[in-house]
C-alpha cells in the first residue's frame, strides 16, 4: 500500500536521506522545511518526482495535511545554530511537537520523533542505555536543545497515554555522511574542510573527549526499521554505532584518509557542559529492530571525504554567525 508520508526537517542532512529512501520505495513524500539550516540541493534531485513535493514552512506554526506518517527531523542540532537563537530552538522542538502530533491525533497518523543522545546531557553512566534519566544542566548554554528535545520526548508519550497516538522515539549519537552542512560546526564536517584546506585541525580541549560516529546510511536503515515497527513498542531506542573513539583520533583519522598536511592543534577551551562521554547502548536496537551499524568509521569517513571533495564549498553558506 502507498502511504502518505510527512518528513518535517526533509530538506535537512538526515532528513533528504530519508525522504531520498521512502521515495525510491515508491511512497507518496512530502518534504517540510524552513531551510534554516538545511538548503534545498539537498532535495533538487527529488523535486522532478511525481510522488515528492516540498513546502516551505516553518514547523512552529500548524499545518493541516492529510498523512499516514510522519518523521519528525525538525530541530537545528549542531551547537552553534540551536545556541544563535535558543528561545526559537525550544520552540522548534516543543510546539513543533505539539502540531505535529495534534495533527497526528486528528488523522490517525503514526509519528516517529527523532529525539538525541543530548537527553543524556554528561552522561555519569558509560555507555548509556535507554533507562539511564540523564544529566542534564537545565539552564545551560546547551538547555535549549537539551531540555527542548526531553520536552518533546514528554510530548510524545503524553500523546500516546492520553489520545492514543502511535508513537516512536529514537535518540540519534552523532551521524556524519555525504550532505552534512560544510558549516554544521560539528567535529566531523569542520575537521574535514580543514583537512582539504591543509589547515591546522583544530580540536577543543585536549582531545581526549570521546564520541561514537554513525554512518547515515546504518542512521536512516534504524529509523526506517522503526517506523515500520507494528503498533506496541514506542521507544525510546538508542540509535547510533557503539564504536567510540576520542576527538584526537578523529582528527588523526580524517588528516590520514584525506592526505592532508595539516597539523592538530588545541585552539579552544572545552565548551560548557560539552559531554566528556558519549557511547550508545544499543542492545535494544538490536533486540527490537534487529540492528546495529554495518559501516566503520573509517570507511564512513572516506566517503564522506570523497563527498566532500565533489561538492564547492563556495555554493553553501553558514546559517549563523558561529562559524
Amino acid at each position: 500500500m502507498i502511504k502518505r508520508i510527512l518528513v518535517t526537517g526533509g530538506a535537512g542532512f538526515l532528513g533528504s536521506h530519508i525522504c531520498e529512501r521512502l521515495v525510491a520505495d515508491g511512497q507518496d513524500v512530502i518534504c517540510l522545511d524552513n531551510l534554516f539550516t538545511s538548503q534545498k540541493s539537498n532535495i533538487e534531485h527529488l523535486l522532478g518526482r511525481s510522488n515528492f513535493e516540498f513546502i516551505r514552512h516553518d514547523v512552529t506554526h500548524p499545518i493541516f495535511l492529510e498523512v499516514d506518517e510522519v518523521y519528525n527531523l525538525a530541530c537545528p542540532a549542531a551547537p552553534g545554530h540551536y545556541q544563535f537563537n535558543p528561545i526559537k530552538t525550544m520552540k522548534t522542538s516543543v510546539l513543533g511537537a505539539i502540531n505535529v502530533l495534534g495533527m497526528a491525533k486528528r488523522v490517525k497518523a503514526k509519528v516517529l520523533h527523532t529525539s538525541t543522545s543530548e537527553v543524556y546531557g554528561d552522561p555519569t553512566i558509560h555507555p548509556q542505555p535507554e533507562s539511564y534519566r540523564g544529566n542534564v544542566n537545565p539552564i545551560g548554554p546547551r538547555a535549549c536543545y537539551d531540555e527542548g528535545k526531553r520536552a518533546a520526548e514528554t510530548l510524545m508519550f503524553d500523546y500516546k497515554r492520553q489520545n492514543g497516538v502511535d508513537v516512536r522515539v529514537v535518540r540519534i549519537f552523532n551521524t556524519y555522511g555525504p550532505r552534512m552542512h560544510p558549516y554544521d560546526g560539528r567535529v566531523v564536517s569542520n575537521f574535514i574542510r580543514q583537512a582539504l584546506a591543509d589547515e591546522d585541525i583544530t580540536i577543543y580541549g585536549d582531545g581526549s573527549q570521546s564520541r561514537s560516529f554513525c554512518y547515515r546510511d546504518d542512521l536512516v536503515e534504524a529509523i526506517i526499521r522503526m517506523m515500520d515497527l507494528p503498533p506496541g513498542f514506542a521507544g525510546p531506542v538508542n540509535i547510533g554505532n557503539p564504536g567510540e573513539f576520542t576527538i584526537r583520533e578523529l582528527a588523526e583519522q580524517v588528516v590520514e584518509i584525506s592526505g592532508s598536511k595539516s597539523q592538530i592543534v588545541v585552539a579552544r577551551p572545552l565548551p560548557e557542559d560539552d559531554p566528556l562521554q558519549r557511547q550508545p547502548d544499543i542492545s535494544l536496537a538490536k533486540e527490537k529492530l534487529g540492528w546495529e551499524p554495518q559501516i566503520a568509521l573509517r570507511e564512513g569517513l572516506a566517503k564522506t571525504i570523497e563527498w566532500f571533495r565533489s561538492v564547492d564549498l563556495d555554493a553553501f553558506r553558514a546559517p549563523t554567525p558561529n562559524y
